[in-house]
C-alpha cells in the first residue's frame, strides 16, 4: 500500500486573507503546495489528504482540489477549535485552533496506511519526498516507528531575517533524542548561530539537522495523540494562546521510551516566505529549478 500525504492546510486562510490571494509563485502561477504534490507523486505517495477550515471548503475544492483530481485521489479533513475529546469544552474566547498536532488529529477518519506530515506553505523540495516516500512504503504493520526529515540548517535560512527551528539532537543510529525549538536562528559573519535562553548567540554547524514539520508516522500515533491531547487539556484548556504542537507529542513518546524517530537527512533545500522581502527570492528559486529541470514549466496540465 502507497503512503499517503498528508497537508496541514488550516491555517492558510488566515494568514492569506482568504483563499483567493493563495500566492502563485511558479511560472504558471503554481503555488508551493502544487511543487508539494508533484514531488510526492513522484516519491511514491497514494493520496493527499488535506486538513482545513471547514468555512473555506468550497473555495478550496474549487480552487485547489480540482487541479490534482486526475492526478492523485485526495480528501479533506476539517480542524476547528471545537473538536475536543469528550468531557471538554471548547472555552468561548478560544478563537486560535490548537495547534499541528490537534491538525494531525483530524486524519483518523480519513487515514489507516503510513503517512507524511507536511505543512502546506514550505517548499520541501524533491529529494525530501523521495527520502520520505521510500521509509513509509516499508512500514506497512509497523507501530512506534516513526520518521523526520531533518533539514541541514543552513539550507533553511531566510536572507530577510532570522528564523524559528527545532533543533534536533540525535545518537550515533540518527534516532532523535530531543527537539529544541530555537526562536532566532541566522547566520552571522558566515557562521549559523542561535540565541539561547540567556540571550546569548550559540554557533552550530551547518549540517546540524532541523525540522521542518515533516514527519513521517504509522496509524498509531493517532491514539498517542488522543491520550497526549488529554493530558494537554487538562493543564491548558484556560489558556486561549496554549497550542499542541507535534513535537511536543513527539518528545513525549520518545523520553517514555514508547517510540522511537529516525532522522532522514536530505540533501534538498527548504524554502518559504517567512517574510513578505522574501517572495522574490522563491519565484527566483523556483525558476531555477524549472530551468535546470527539476520541474515542468506546467505542473498540473
Amino acid at each position: 500500500m502507497k503512503p499517503t500525504l498528508f497537508v496541514l492546510a488550516a491555517g492558510m486562510g488566515s494568514r492569506y486573507g482568504g483563499l483567493k490571494q493563495l500566492d502563485g509563485l511558479g511560472p504558471n502561477g503554481e503555488t508551493i503546495m502544487d511543487y508539494s504534490i508533484f514531488d510526492a507523486i513522484r516519491g511514491g505517495f497514494g493520496k493527499v489528504v488535506f486538513v482545513i477550515r471547514k468555512d473555506f471548503e468550497a473555495d478550496f475544492r474549487e480552487k485547489v482540489l480540482n487541479k490534482y483530481i486526475d492526478h492523485i485521489p485526495v480528501e479533506l479533513v476539517f480542524q476547528s477549535p471545537d473538536k475536543l475529546p469528550e468531557g471538554f469544552t471548547c472555552p468561548a474566547d478560544r478563537v486560535k485552533p490548537w495547534g499541528t498536532n490537534h491538525a494531525v488529529m483530524m486524519g483518523k477518519t480519513a487515514i489507516n496506511e503510513p503517512f507524511a506530515v507536511i505543512n502546506a506553505d514550505d517548499f520541501y523540495g524533491r529529494d525530501s519526498f523521495a527520502v520520505l516516500g521510500k521509509w513509509l512504503s516499508q512500514m506497512e504493520g509497523k507501530t512506534n516507528q516513526y520518521c523526520m526529515v531533518g533539514y541541514r540548517v543552513g539550507n533553511t535560512l531566510s536572507e530577510s531575517g532570522s528564523v524559528s527551528r527545532g533543533v534536533c539532537a540525535t545518537d550515533n543510529n540518527r534516532m532523535l533524542t530531543d527537539v529544541v525549538e530555537r526562536t532566532k536562528i541566522e547566520r552571522i559573519d558566515g557562521v549559523v548561530k542561535y540565541k539561547d535562553e540567556n540571550d546569548q548567540w550559540v554557533a552550530i554547524e551547518d549540517n546540524t539537522p532541523v525540522s521542518m514539520n515533516m514527519w513521517g508516522f504509522t496509524p498509531d500515533y493517532f491514539a498517542h495523540s488522543d491520550a497526549a491531547f488529554v493530558e494537554f487539556l487538562n493543564a491548558n484548556i484556560d489558556n486561549l494562546k496554549s497550542e499542541f504542537y507535534i513535537p511536543l507529542v513527539v518528545n513525549n513518546l520518545i523520553k517514555a521510551g514508547t517510540s522511537t524517530v529516525e532522522v532522514l537527512d536530505t540533501t534538498a533545500t527548504w524554502f518559504g516566505v517567512t517574510y513578505a522581502e522574501d517572495r522574490p527570492s522563491v519565484v527566483a528559486k523556483i525558476q531555477a529549478l524549472v530551468d535546470a529541470g527539476e520541474y515542468p514549466e506546467k505542473l498540473f496540465k
